[in-house]
């Protein structure tokens, strides 16, 4: 899929359906989560730098998260194995989702071209998108940047959760 063809969900859209498995392999749909808000943080690999600091600040941040009526789930196209280690050696406290066949990624205009030292390849975009209790994009992070971002999406969440 070339980037001018990718979708690209925006705020106030319905949020794209999906039913991935997580880390212990138990099937996870968005529409189970409906009524509460939800945290979909896609993220291109477990046990890269990046990728684990993201995962340590949102699982360190899960109660508050959930203090707050939202679930924390991080996507990526690694293996449901994959993903179980990578909880265990960090001590992940929140439910990661596989997607190797990229459906929610595609569907959510996170997985496309990527350039790094002048190679072209396919990978996920690191984005985030806070889904509200009707199953609506209520906020949307693209090419997020790790430091603070789980701290930056709590923000967001309690703004819209006092209707400011």
């Amino acid at each position: 899929m070339s980037a001018s063809e990718q979708v690209q969900p925006e705020i106030g859209d319905l949020a794209p359906p999906f039913c991935l498995p997580d880390q212990d392999d138990h099937e996870v749909c968005l529409a189970a989560l409906a009524g509460k808000w939800a945290v979909l943080y896609f993220y291109p690999k477990d046990n890269t730098s990046g990728c684990t600091q993201e995962a340590r600040e949102f699982s360190s941040e899960v109660e508050r998260f959930e203090q707050l009526g939202a679930a924390v789930l991080g996507i990526s196209p690694d293996s449901s194995a994959s993903h179980a280690r990578f909880a265990a050696k960090h001590q992940l406290k929140l439910k990661l989702l596989s997607d190797p066949e990229h459906k929610a990624l595609e569907a959510y205009g996170v997985w496309g071209q990527k350039k790094m030292y002048g190679r072209e390849y396919y990978g996920v975009t690191r984005s985030t998108f806070l889904i509200d209790p009707e199953g609506r994009i209520a906020e949307i992070w693209r090419k997020v940047k790790v430091k603070d971002h789980a701290i930056a999406v709590q923000r967001r969440l309690k703004e819209l959760r006092a209707g400011t």
